[in-house]
């Protein structure tokens, strides 16, 4: 097994091992945010659970491109139940992900980062950089290979 930029890599390259490792992560994390969840509100929840579980879902996620349905997912149902305080057999699961919290499922959130990185790289098909073009302005982070959208373009 090979560690590379933080992704775990077995031989045969399966990505078994390396969803494993970060549903255990997220769930360790929610598991510490549901002790404290009483004495937060909503937002700081929220903002709490885009710091420490979805950003290590969203890290990495684009070579799970075509991948079967993973833990993934189970732990973003779990999130969406920290946040809202929601319990395990509640109904309207799927409403409070995608209407509520606005979410993609994981599946989408790897298309949707998949094509917004080809947008960002001025791969995208030529319909869509007509229907929408770049900013003018985006800013080259220095010790990162990611572009940075400017506030004052929007």
């Amino acid at each position: 097994m090979i560690r590379v930029l933080g992704v775990l890599f077995t031989l045969d390259l399966a990505l078994e091992k390396q969803v494993t490792s970060v549903s255990a992560k997220c769930f360790f994390q929610l598991r510490q945010l549901r002790r404290v969840r009483r004495s937060l509100d909503r937002d700081s929840a929220a903002t709490l659970v885009r710091a420490f579980v979805t950003s290590r879902i969203d890290y990495g996620n684009a070579l799970l491109a075509n991948a079967p349905k993973m833990r993934t997912e189970r732990v973003l149902n779990v999130t969406a139940r920290v946040i809202t305080g929601s319990r395990k057999f509640d109904s309207g699961l799927s409403h409070i992900l995608h209407h509520d919290l606005h979410w993609l499922d994981v599946p989408q959130r790897v298309i949707f980062k998949l094509c917004m990185t080809a947008w960002l790289h001025g791969l995208a098909p030529k319909y869509l950089v007509r229907q929408h073009p770049q900013p003018e302005r985006l800013r080259m982070l220095p010790d990162a290979v990611n572009y940075v959208l400017l506030a004052e373009d929007f």
